[in-house]
């Protein structure tokens, strides 16, 4: 899985992947034109669009209701580093038995965003000049 991102000028980047694009940039306090979510909203919008899928495919595959299934993503942020430290996700659906309450819980935690937050990954980043003549490795 690849996305490419470009710099658009000032705060502003696009990311790229097989065809589609989204936008980024930074409040109009934090030097950006707002013009497009933050990266951090962007993980949490990632996290909840995830959650969201499992949970439309639990509904359907059972033939329930998916028509106003909606979902909330909060993030508390923590310092040195700056990161976000806790997530909450709300699902809001249509009543539901009780089984299907827990069962729509556990499709929701199986979010493929969700596991890469619970387990932490390796993260390496690498710099290359312009004409990808010279790469260096830097990071952990």
């Amino acid at each position: 899985m690849n996305v490419s991102i470009q710099h658009l000028g000032d705060c502003r980047f696009a990311a790229e992947t097989r065809g589609h694009k989204l936008f980024s940039d930074q409040p109009f306090d934090n030097g950006g034109t707002d013009t497009a979510m933050t990266p951090p909203e962007l993980l949490l919008a990632s996290l909840g669009t995830c959650a969201g899928y499992y949970a439309a495919q639990y509904l359907r595959t059972r033939n329930l209701p998916v028509e106003g299934l909606n979902l909330r993503v909060s993030a508390e942020k923590g310092t040195q580093p700056a990161r976000f430290i806790r997530f909450h996700v709300t699902v809001t659906t249509p009543e539901l038995e009780s089984r299907h309450m827990e069962g729509l819980l556990r499709a929701v935690n199986a979010c493929m965003v969700h596991h890469t937050l619970q387990h932490q990954p390796h993260v390496t980043f690498s710099l290359a000049v312009a004409d990808d003549s010279k790469v260096v490795a830097v990071g952990s």
